[in-house]
């Protein structure tokens, strides 16, 4: 793996990219600027994103001239296309564990709120729980929080905004 330092001006977005990531592009920035630029872009033979378009974003927010990235040319286009998709995908099957994670945030004395970590983490007395059998037949708890929106904008903002923070989300048509 090597990765170069490369123009952003020579980095191109992928005209398709289905991910809507404008509202982590602040977050992004504000990583980069407390820690460095500790994630390289991936791109492939034509300088064209895989990997990395709101890493891109917060860079060229920032006026970076260059960032690391990996060029991936030994990637087929069907390859470049699929990995692209998977980049994104495999996070949205993460889930917090937040009593870690409070503990973790209780050790920090950074202002978390500038990575999109907002407020305290609730604290759910009684959160209705669903179960479900996985496909390896495992009983999974689930817990679900229905939120009302005022129209659809505001419904695709919070999806959006919930999908960037880790949360597994869907619609439900009432």
């Amino acid at each position: 793996m090597d990765v170069q330092l490369m123009s952003t001006k020579d980095i191109k977005p992928y005209e398709k990219n289905p991910r809507i990531n404008d509202n982590a592009v602040d977050a992004v920035a504000n990583s980069i600027r407390e820690f460095g630029f500790k994630q390289p872009i991936v791109v492939d033979k034509d300088n064209v994103i895989i990997a990395g378009h709101t890493r891109w974003k917060a860079a060229k927010k920032l006026k970076m001239k260059e960032v690391p990235v990996i060029v991936a040319s030994d990637l087929t286009e069907e390859q470049a296309k699929a990995y692209r998709l998977a980049d994104n995908k495999v996070g949205e099957r993460s889930m917090w564990d937040f009593d870690l994670l409070d503990g973790e945030l209780l050790d920090i004395s950074l202002d978390m709120e500038q990575f999109g970590f907002i407020g305290e983490m609730p604290d759910f007395e009684s959160p209705e729980q669903t179960q479900r059998k996985d496909m390896s037949d495992k009983i999974v708890s689930q817990y679900e929080v229905i939120i009302e929106c005022k129209d659809e904008t505001e419904q695709e903002a919070i999806y959006s905004k919930l999908q960037q923070e880790g949360y597994n989300c869907r619609v439900l048509i009432l």
